[in-house]
């Protein structure tokens, strides 16, 4: 029996690996860093099934690839596939939402939390041995105590941000293209504004937004400029949703109080400016990064990816028509 043949582009954990090595022929790249597009394209000729983290899937790979029939990402954002390309050759695409959703939202919290109270600056200030004595001025922040929560986009990770928010009194405003129920947003004590609304009034902006054409630059200076001088902007959606050289200005001119970012423009690089703002609080796109969760979104990956091999509708579609 010929077994589907699995390329995977990252040494996953082996209990999901061994999952899918039970009814597929399996090659892993097993450095945990990107693979270069030639290597990747030599990996992907014969193989029916692609599983990656972030590997860039386009037309031009696809066209290396005959034999290829799922893509399973390990992740909820998928703008690293070509899914257009992936529909038209029939090939399914799938994602794992939901299993991220409150690790996310636990990180989008403690960026909002670590900007607001300064506790990246204070922690250097001690480790760098300038803390002598107790000082009245020292370290002044922000409170979150009945502030205003801004959640621009109430999806998954938007609601679980706006259901922490309640712990701390928060007031919280909401725009998202989708309304939910009045019931929901009784639960969450959520309140809908328009877009304007929401960046004049929050105390805190945060991005919850899928990246496509509609959403790229979606935070520009025109939106900046709307913000409050005291207002914080957090983001752990995608780095393409900010423009990052106008948030360096409004960062540096004090147009704004500061960010918490998780995402980039340009990942891995970043925008040199932001890295000598004290006010600005980043990390490397760990948003989903515990233990519990990054095995969960394997092995659900692979379940996606199994369902596909075997001819079944996976539990989560990105292009549900090719199941049809």
């Amino acid at each position: 029996m010929n077994l589907p043949k699995v390329f995977i582009t990252r040494p996953l954990p082996p209990s999901v690996i061994e999952r899918i090595a039970t009814r597929c022929d399996v090659k892993v790249h097993c450095e945990d860093a990107p693979l270069e597009p030639a290597r990747l394209v030599e990996a992907c000729r014969e193989i029916e099934g692609l599983m990656t983290s972030g590997a860039r899937v386009s037309q031009e790979l696809l066209e290396h690839a005959p034999r290829l029939r799922v893509i399973a990402n390990v992740g909820v954002g998928y703008d690293n596939i070509d899914v257009g390309a992936c529909t038209r050759r029939g090939i399914l695409v799938t994602n794992t939402p939901d299993v991220l959703t409150e690790t996310t939202a636990d990180l989008a919290f403690a960026l909002l939390m670590a900007v607001a109270r300064r506790l990246v600056e204070g922690d250097c200030f001690v480790r760098e041995g300038l803390w002598h004595y107790w000082q009245w001025g020292y370290f002044w922040g922000a409170d979150l105590y009945r502030k205003t929560l801004g959640v621009y986009g109430l999806g998954r990770i938007g609601k679980a941000v706006a259901r922490r928010a309640r712990g701390f009194s928060m007031r919280v405003l909401y725009f998202d293209i989708v309304r939910p129920s009045p019931a929901l947003e009784q639960e969450l004590g959520a309140q809908f504004v328009d877009r304007e609304t929401l960046l004049r009034d929050a105390d805190f902006l945060t991005l919850h937004v899928p990246l496509t054409p509609e959403t790229y630059h979606l935070i520009s200076a025109r939106e900046l400029a709307m913000l409050k001088p005291s207002a914080f902007v957090i983001n752990t959606a995608r780095g393409q949703v900010v423009d990052e050289p106008a948030l360096v200005e409004a960062l540096r001119s004090k147009q704004i109080a500061g960010a918490g970012l998780d995402v980039f423009e340009q990942e891995p690089h970043i925008h040199p400016a932001l890295l000598g703002l004290p006010n600005v609080v980043v990390t490397p796109h760990v948003g989903s990064a515990t233990s519990q969760t990054r095995l969960a979104m394997a092995m659900l990956a692979a379940e996606n990816l199994l369902a596909g091999l075997e001819g079944r509708c996976p539990p989560n579609p990105v292009n549900p028509e090719v199941c049809t």
